[in-house]
């Protein structure tokens, strides 16, 4: 029985560190974030998810009542969690801001205090106890599946950028630590979450290990596209205010299809264009140098 004990305090302790570097992952995102001054292109998401599920696990263990080191961790995990949500706040665009905004109210707030009300006066002791469990067992295999987004990201772009292998491999280690120590406690709210969380663990380190030598997909072609037109409208604008400076410019693209022709005629159409609007400005400044040279 002793020994039962210890084991469970083992993979407790364990649970803990393991947990406690998956929420010190996001920090080199973070370091990114600092350095540019701007959280665009990065999303609120899994920080505000990650502090719900924190939020969720305590309201949890306070109820179970023997599952002290789950209180522990998500403590920890409320606090950090709450950190990033502030930086990403304070460097996100307005826009973004605005929805992570919306999206805490949403969850954290409206979400989680519906559930801690229903609970507290639709269910009493063990009935309580069993609502909540089910409530964390749901939102846990719903977290654990996230990733499947990601995976999908790998696998069509070729890149591992959003996906490291250390986050992987601690979110693999900590599944396997809270996994016992819930089979220890007999409870499958916290063990059974954790075998999903494994295989999706072990399938993200066998992604990262196929394509992290891979060569990069980039879908260029929109990009390309928009800088070509771009470009084609700073020519025009710099034809009117400078127009004794520029020379005729031509664009190519390498657009490829069916509509690959039409494109680049449209294109010639455009510098052809341009290239009569520089010759009929210099034309008029011409006439103006000998107008003033008559008088």
């Amino acid at each position: 029985m002793a020994s039962h004990h210890y084991l469970t305090l083992a993979f407790g302790l364990l649970g803990n560190i393991v947990s406690f570097m998956v929420f010190l992952a996001p920090i080199p995102t973070f370091h990114k974030i600092y350095k540019k001054k701007s959280a665009e292109g990065f999303q609120s998401l899994p920080y505000v998810i990650a502090l719900l599920s924190s939020m969720l696990w305590i309201y949890y263990a306070l109820l179970k009542k023997d599952a002290l080191l789950l209180i522990t961790i998500n403590s920890v995990g409320c606090v950090i969690e709450t950190v990033y949500i502030a930086l990403f706040l304070f460097y996100a665009p307005k826009k973004t801001r605005i929805e992570t905004v919306k999206l805490l109210l949403m969850l954290n707030v409206v979400g989680y205090g519906l559930m801690l009300v229903l609970t507290i006066f639709l269910a009493e002791g063990e009935k309580r106890l069993q609502a909540v469990g089910w409530i964390c067992l749901a939102f846990n295999l719903s977290v654990f599946a996230a990733p499947l987004c990601i995976m999908r990201q790998v696998i069509r772009t070729k890149s591992v950028e959003f996906m490291p292998f250390p986050l992987s491999f601690f979110l693999t280690l900590g599944a396997v630590m809270w996994f016992f120590y819930g089979l220890l406690l007999k409870d499958y709210n916290i063990a059974f979450p954790n075998v999903l969380g494994f295989f999706f663990g072990i399938a993200q380190m066998a992604l990262y290990i196929v394509y992290k030598n891979a060569k990069k997909t980039i879908l260029l072609e929109p990009k390309l596209q928009e800088l070509s037109e771009h470009v084609i409208d700073v020519v025009k604008i710099s034809a009117l205010v400078c127009p004794t400076e520029l020379n005729p410019v031509f664009i190519q693209t390498n657009d490829t299809g069916s509509t690959g022709n039409d494109k680049i005629t449209d294109h010639e159409n455009e510098n052809h264009q341009v290239k009569a609007k520089i010759e009929e400005t210099k034309e008029a400044n011409k006439n103006k140098d000998g107008s003033a040279d008559r008088v």
